[in-house]
């Protein structure tokens, strides 16, 4: 999605371009790399993140939570657009994260902590569809900041994307566990065999 980010959109625009044929794409600023490049499943990975939290943003939710997962995918556009930038030869103008971005997730958090009873155990993931939903999206998140960790040590990354996608899936926790309260779905917690 983001190696066309180029290019300029029209209305004559087709969506294929033949040009990643061969296995290999363009990264913002021109360097060709191979499709299964560290940089390209790390975005791949934001990417499928956000679509994941459309689905979420989909269902029969509290329109305060909707707002917050629009505002979050707008986020991960940014970071994809990030993660799709040749640090080395892209002279474009991309969207960046700010403190501020991280601070709305950490207040978000702390507002859905206030209402739900204190976790005294790990808790099995689903319940409900929606809430299974949830922790689809904060696995696919966690994975999202593993690759992009893998990317920070051979290339440059904002320091801010790896701590936005930790605290993006602290908040895909939490809403799981405020999804499930007001869904009246069962939270079960996790006993350990002994």
């Amino acid at each position: 999605m983001y190696e066309t980010c180029n290019l300029k959109f029209n209305m004559t625009l087709k969506i294929y371009t033949k040009t990643g044929d061969k296995g290999e794409t363009s990264l913002i600023g021109g360097t060709r790399v191979s499709k299964h490049h560290i940089r390209i499943e790390a975005y791949g990975t934001v990417d499928e993140l956000n679509s994941h939290i459309g689905l979420i943003r989909d269902q029969d939710i509290d329109n305060h939570s909707k707002k917050t997962l629009i505002e979050i995918q707008d986020r991960l556009f940014t970071i994809g657009a990030s993660l799709a930038s040749d640090p080395d030869t892209s002279k474009m103008k991309i969207p960046d994260l700010k403190e501020e971005d991280v601070i709305y997730l950490e207040n978000e958090i702390d507002k859905m902590n206030e209402e739900l009873p204190e976790m005294k155990s790990f808790v099995l993931p689903g319940g409900h569809t929606t809430v299974s939903y949830c922790h689809i999206a904060r696995c696919v998140c966690r994975r999202a900041e593993r690759l992009t960790i893998h990317l920070f040590e051979i290339s440059f990354v904002a320091d801010l994307v790896i701590k936005y996608l930790n605290r993006l899936s602290d908040y895909l926790f939490v809403l799981s566990r405020k999804l499930t309260k007001d869904l009246n779905a069962e939270e079960i917690p996790w006993k350990p065999r002994m």
